[in-house]
């Protein structure tokens, strides 16, 4: 088994993804337990199908989409889950109208909706890190903001809290992780990242910080299995990664109600 890992990981764009894959399960993960609590948990889904384009484009694209999410949901006709398929499936539409008129429905389309490790080049490798960094970075830094407007924003706005801000925050830091995803897990596996860690982590924890701390882990283990199995059994990288999430949220849902009947 270590002989399969250090073959794998001797071999360049492999580890180039392994490199990626670990630092953006991570951050989604940690913006995934807000995410969820808010029941915003289908955004990645949503923001994902709006990055058409190159790497640097598509951050400013979903960027947009991201701010006029919020917007939307803001008001008080068009609420969350509606919010994100307006937007999905309107940007998605328009992408593939125009990747038709210009490039022609090719294999880059499918490498898109389902992720490819062979897509990420060194250029991608070296942006995405850098974002991945910034992410983890302002989480940290806004660690308690995010806290508050997460589980009593009504709260946080009586103690003077700009909680527009930090929702935006939240947001802007979501679009940048799903743009530098979606690359290696597809548009249509990338909300999984953002989901799974979240919802396996609250079937046996209850703070806020401890299921912050398991999603973390959770998800860069879960990655890492998921891209040895992707090698060991030649199956997509995307849907590995996704497969071994659901694993683990079935043992850890098992898990919880074997807790809970003991108690």
């Amino acid at each position: 088994m270590f002989d399969m890992i250090n073959e794998m990981l001797s071999i360049p764009f492999i580890s180039r993804a392994v490199i990626v894959g670990a630092l953006v399960a991570l951050c989604a993960a940690l913006l995934g337990v807000s995410l969820v609590l808010k029941r915003y948990s289908m955004i990645g889904d949503g923001l994902s199908h709006v990055g058409f384009g190159t790497l640097a484009i598509a951050i400013a694209l979903v960027l947009i989409a991201a701010f006029l999410l919020l917007r939307l949901s803001s008001s008080s006709k068009i609420k969350g889950d509606a919010a994100i398929a307006l937007i999905s499936s309107s940007s998605l539409a328009i992408g593939v109208i125009i990747i038709a008129q210009t490039e022609g429905m090719t294999a880059d389309v499918c490498n898109y909706m389902f992720g490819s490790i062979l897509a990420m080049k060194k250029d991608d490798v070296y942006l995405s890190v850098a974002v991945s960094i910034i992410v983890l970075i302002l989480y940290i830094v806004f660690y308690n903001k995010i806290y508050l407007v997460t589980f009593d924003e009504t709260f946080a706005k009586a103690t003077g809290t700009k909680t527009g801000v930090y929702n935006m925050l939240i947001a802007f830091l979501t679009a940048l992780i799903i743009v530098v995803g979606m690359r290696m897990m597809g548009a249509m596996l990338i909300s999984s990242l953002i989901i799974f860690p979240a919802l396996t982590s609250m079937r046996l924890f209850r703070s806020f910080k401890s299921v912050v701390i398991s999603s973390a882990v959770l998800s860069v283990i879960c990655f890492f299995i998921g891209i040895i199995i992707s090698y060991w059994q030649n199956t997509p990288a995307g849907a590995s990664v996704v497969v071994v999430n659901l694993a683990a949220f079935l043992l850890f849902g098992a898990a919880g109600v074997v807790r809970r009947k003991i108690a």
